[in-house]
């Protein structure tokens, strides 16, 4: 997907989100109390059904954006207002008990309700309390899959689309945890809450399960998965120049590694190679009928083989050949590292926070190249970062006043509501600088976690800072550049409740390619993987989503 004058989702270590991808998993075994077969084969809700349940969307910018986005692709903001606008009238809490969320994040946990004055600010502001639970983004699988076998969740449960999609028979523990909000929120009944009716409706579609709609989604910043990020200052200085093919990126890996300097050319960068070869993200439709999955496609085994080399060679850091979980933003910030893969979102942040310690410092995203002058595929999808749930059984009053705080957290860029949210409170969590555009303090710096952030979604844009001048202009020049290659969605508006074998084999499967990228199995081993995949879950996916597409007229 991806989370700061640079938008809700580019605040420093919230942005590192999108870079995550599915690197966080949960195992299968979530929901043991549940029916083992409700669920267990899947289901697929067709496109018309879904529009029947969506929010109607209508827009609520505050603002007429310098850049103006195009599609998916969000829009650009070149300075920060100097007037801001009150986007909600009256508090949207009715004094009720407080309110018990839990969200992701990554990075040091910052203080509880009653020891955090940014907490205390907002609070006072929405007239009900919001008590947080940040739990580690990179263990939130295991809190998650704990929590839903235990069917204890709190009142609004923040989940990553990359940890439900890995949750056997979620769709179970959707309709036995949580709150139907279909009623509350389906056509102009959302209109009750203005700026939640202003978010995508490409989000929205992803949201619902079983034909209702279940989940506040947190929309993507745009639609690519991922990029490939290099250091183009360190690049420069070393005379090397940027790769425009698979060829030239290998050779780059060779000069550019240094192991007696401590540097070496990438990190992880699987996904994008793929990319580069054109291998399809999961299915592609056979030109004689019915779906290939990449795993059969010769483009998957040729990007395996070809990133598994970068491994044996020694072109990846250690650090990443011997974790799933290596810091690669903090080796890649550091200049250990020049080239990984990561979410465009987590870019603003990183050049933000690292050009106040090096000046030169600048990360760029390498321009999609194919191999062998074929073209490349872009991966990528309006599927949100994460969804809010509401707990289940609580009363309609209660439900109405947890939306409007979610409505209010959802107030868009140029409101005062969104300056709080993102920044707390001028003098105290952050100052601004002579452009208008605010920055965190050290305290700031502490307190602030996205606890608002996270739960109630938001609509994206990007907005230049001082210590980002060009971020706006090159951000959404990568896209307009490449969004023509982006693959399209077989899927798109169609609601795909997995089946329980297909989401358990995903983890197993990864480990598998993992190993072999590693150089601990050959690459010969991708025919064993492939079968081991196939039968135990993978044909049954085939035929689940093959019948999605048929039933949809596809």
């Amino acid at each position: 997907m991806t989370p700061s004058a640079r938008t809700s989702t580019d605040r420093r270590t919230m942005l590192r989100l999108i870079g995550l991808g599915a690197a966080a998993t949960v195992g299968g075994g979530a929901l043991a109390g549940c029916s083992k077969e409700a669920g267990s084969q899947g289901s697929a809700t067709n496109a018309d059904a879904i529009k029947a349940v969506l929010p109607t969307y209508k827009p609520a910018e505050l603002l007429k954006p310098d850049i103006p986005g195009e599609g998916p692709i969000p829009h650009g903001y070149l300075s920060y207002p100097r007037e801001l606008v009150d986007a909600v009238t009256e508090p949207p809490g009715r004094g009720g008990p407080p309110i018990q969320t839990m969200s992701p994040w990554w990075g040091p946990t910052p203080p509880p309700l009653g020891r955090n004055s940014y907490l205390g600010a907002v609070n006072g502001k929405l007239g009900v309390e919001v008590n947080p639970s940040l739990q580690d983004g990179l263990t939130y699988a295991d809190k998650l899959n704990a929590m839903l076998g235990a069917r204890d969740v709190p009142e609004l449960l923040s989940a990553p689309n990359w940890e439900v999609d890995k949750v056997a028979r979620f769709s179970d523990a959707v309709k036995a945890l949580f709150t139907d909000l279909t009623d509350h929120l389906q056509g102009d009944n959302a209109a009750k809450y203005p700026y939640l009716a202003a978010l995508p409706s490409g989000a929205w579609e992803y949201s619902v399960w079983g034909g209702r709609l279940y989940a506040v989604p947190f929309p993507t910043d745009g639609p690519f998965a991922w990029a490939m990020f290099y250091r183009k200052d360190l690049l420069g200085a070393a005379g090397l120049a940027t790769p425009t093919s698979p060829d030239e990126l290998y050779e780059f890996g060779k000069k550019a590694t240094d192991p007696a300097k401590g540097v070496w050319a990438f990190g992880s960068v699987f996904e994008m190679v793929q990319q580069y070869f054109g291998c399809h993200q999961t299915w592609r439709k056979k030109p004689d009928g019915g779906l290939q999955h990449k795993f059969e496609d010769p483009a998957f085994e040729a990007a395996l083989a070809f990133t598994a080399r970068l491994f044996t060679e020694g072109l990846v850091h250690p650090d990443t050949v011997a974790s799933k979980g290596a810091d690669e933003k903090q080796l890649f910030n550091s200049g250990k590292i020049l080239m990984y893969r990561d979410g465009l979102g987590a870019w603003q942040g990183m050049q933000s926070e690292r050009v106040k310690e090096l000046p030169t410092f600048d990360m760029q995203p390498l321009p999609v190249f194919g191999a062998q002058g074929a073209q490349p595929v872009i991966w990528g999808s309006e599927k949100p970062i994460f969804y809010t749930f509401l707990k289940k059984d609580l009363p309609a009053e209660r439900v109405d006043e947890v939306l409007r705080v979610l409505n209010w957290c959802a107030a868009p860029f140029g409101s005062r509501e969104f300056e709080l949210r993102e920044y707390g409170v001028e003098g105290q969590h952050f100052t601004r600088g002579a452009d208008g555009t605010p920055a965190l303090t050290e305290l700031g710096r502490k307190e602030l976690g996205a606890q608002y952030t996270h739960i109630g979604g938001r609509v994206p844009v990007k907005v230049r800072s001082g210590d980002t001048p060009n971020y706006v202009q090159d951000y959404i020049g990568y896209y307009r550049n490449h969004i023509g290659q982006m693959e399209p969605d077989l899927f798109a508006g169609i609601k795909l409740e997995l089946p329980a074998n297909w989401s358990k084999i995903i983890q197993p499967t990864d480990d598998k390619l993992r190993d072999i990228l590693r150089g601990r199995r050959p690459v010969s081993d991708l025919a064993q993987v492939r079968k081991e995949f196939l039968d135990t879950g993978g044909e049954e996916g085939r035929a689940f989503h093959e019948k999605a597409l048929a039933d949809n007229g596809r």
